[in-house]
């Protein structure tokens, strides 16, 4: 005979395996900005502990308070019922009169009480006698005013009394906030460890004087204008502040580790235009003491090899003001066009008000090609300037972002030019967002040749249009004017044009089409169009493009072409 006790151990047993459907909660009286508060408090419990039962009920109408407390409702009115039938509890809320400011007592005392940023951000804060009590307004002031007396060196800085007081059965509360910020520290001098580039050139990279107020924003200018360099692995910019209480003027140090002397770098890609290509890059970020920099690289393809390298020598403002030596090999084999290319510069650059980037350059080109029946050897020594500016926001593919270029070259036969040309290249893009799913892209490049004669201009002078950055659904550099044989020449202009769209998808996944148009030509355009679908990736390394691309002229739409590229869109 089974016993009383195994039989009641059983049933609980069976009673535990059964599944447990959670009540469900419903709430009413609250909209707003009362109701979302409340959801968020609420959404600290699971939707499986929700219950009718006492214990359950208690502890929602706590957070129902609480909820309502930070907005200045103290004397809410909060009943609950449970419907069985649906097995919901159900509150019902009548939030009341809310608490109003009826004492604002702001005192500043130190050299913050005649700094006008401190009284600016006390008159935009919200907290007004009269107005309903917000905490998270409170804590927000008491916060900025600490913050603020950070950034700018207020470094003994502190509340003698900071306090929030609330009469429920008044609906009154006084809010009290006396802060003493001491004196304004000043920048101090600048010591430097673990540098292997000149103590000069680092310091001409500071952006504040010393025996100047502090500001923490200079301290990241300086932060960031060091790792800019690429001479370090590691940079920290910091005051002393064990120094405090000994003097106005607080010192600065500068902590920092050499980069590697070598860097290695290699990639590989794919395109319809030119098959497989791989690169290697090596560079040295610094070479001296005096933070020269030197940087080369080899990419290889089927139709194209190119060699580069460059020494960069930096002046008084090292990012932007340098000069830089560069050499270039190119041997090309596409199409109709056989070329061994020599090039030989030398830059300077400036960055001018606006943003503006400024290059003066001299380079000396030897070239020996076959473009179709035409078989030379070419000299041109071209002096030209280069204006850029390059302007964006919102990380590797930017919300919003433009980039203007423009470049004159000038060749005269009185100067080792096989004939005189002038020679204009420009390019615009822009880049606008609606929301955070909408992107489109719009870029227009063009080019113009001004030559006496233009048999004496050799390919890489020459303009040709197709290809991942031009008119995708064409081959590389395949649209040109040709000669009798039907063979490309390369053309004196070209004009291209692009306008995308963008769609993400998911997270940092988008969707894209696009149309391509555009023409190289001699004298007048026969516009070539194409256009497609791609996807976008904004990967940690940088935004990746795949691109399906069809061209829309009778000659090229039976075909399609595959782009792949890594890079940035401006």
């Amino acid at each position: 005979m089974t016993s009383p006790r195994l039989l009641l151990s059983f049933s609980a047993l069976l009673a535990f395996a059964q599944p447990i459907c959670a009540a469900s909660l419903s709430i009413n009286g609250l909209k707003g900005e009362e109701l979302s508060n409340l959801e968020v408090y609420l959404s600290s419990i699971n939707k499986d502990e929700y219950s009718t039962d006492l214990r359950f009920r208690a502890r929602i109408e706590s957070m129902v308070t609480e909820s309502l407390n930070a907005l200045g409702y103290y004397n809410p009115t909060i009943s609950t019922r449970v419907d069985e039938k649906r097995d919901e509890l159900i509150v019902t809320i009548e939030q009341g009169e809310p608490v109003r400011i009826t004492q604002l007592d702001i005192q500043l005392s130190g050299e913050a009480n005649s700094d006008e940023d401190f009284k600016r951000v006390i008159n935009s804060s919200p907290l007004k006698l009269g107005v309903k009590l917000n905490h998270g307004q409170y804590d927000a002031l008491k916060s900025s005013i600490r913050n603020l007396a950070l950034q700018k060196g207020y470094f003994d800085a502190d509340y003698k009394l900071s306090r929030l007081e609330v009469a429920p059965s008044k609906n009154e509360a006084f809010v009290r906030l006396h802060f003493d910020s001491g004196i304004r520290y000043h920048f101090g001098p600048t010591t430097i460890s673990g540098s292997q580039i000149d103590e000069t050139r680092v310091k001409s990279l500071q952006p504040y004087e010393e025996s100047k107020p502090y500001l923490a924003s200079q301290v990241g200018e300086f932060n960031q204008n060091l790792s800019n360099t690429d001479w370090f692995s590691s940079v920290f910019v910091e005051p002393d502040l064990t120094q405090l209480g000994k003097g106005r003027d607080l010192p600065m140090k500068v902590s920092l580790a050499p980069q590697s002397r070598n860097q290695l770098e290699t990639g590989l890609g794919y395109s319809t235009d030119v098959g497989v290509r791989g690169s290697v890059k090596w560079k040295k970020p610094w070479v001296n003491s005096r933070g020269h920099s030197f940087d080369s690289s080899v990419s290889l393809s089927v139709p194209e090899q190119t060699v580069t390298a460059g020494y960069n020598i930096p002046l008084q403002d090292v990012l932007h003001d340098y000069y830089r030596i560069q050499f270039g090999m190119k041997i090309l084999d596409n199409r109709d066009t056989e070329s061994v290319e020599t090039n030989l510069a030398v830059e300077r650059h400036w960055l001018l008000d606006g943003g503006w980037h400024r290059t003066a350059y001299v380079r000396y080109l030897y070239e020996r090609f076959t473009q179709g029946l035409q078989d030379d050897t070419s000299q041109f020594l071209l002096p030209g300037v280069t204006y850029t500016r390059t302007r964006s926001r919102g990380g590797a593919m930017p919300t919003w972002g433009d980039k203007q270029s423009i470049t004159i070259e000038y060749g005269d036969p009185a100067a080792l030019s096989e004939t005189r040309v002038v020679r204009l290249l420009a390019g615009t893009t822009f880049i606008r967002s609606a929301g955070k799913n909408h992107r489109g892209i719009f870029r227009l490049d063009g080019g113009a040749n001004f030559p006496d004669d233009f048999e004496s201009l050799p390919p890489s002078l020459r303009f040709f249009a197709g290809g991942d950055n031009s008119i995708r659904g064409y081959g590389y550099e395949s649209v040109s004017p040709t000669d009798e044989s039907g063979a490309l020449t390369g053309a004196k202009y070209v004009v291209t044009s692009t306008l995308e769209y963008q769609y993400r998808v998911t997270g940092n996944w988008w969707g894209a089409v696009f149309y391509d148009i555009g023409d190289a030509f001699n004298d007048s355009p026969q516009w070539r169009d194409g256009a497609g679908v791609g996807v976008r990736w904004a990967s940690p390394v940088g935004p990746i493009r795949f691109d399906f691309a069809w061209g829309l002229d009778d000659s090229a739409k039976d075909d399609f072409r595959i782009h792949f590229s890594l890079g940035p869109e401006l």
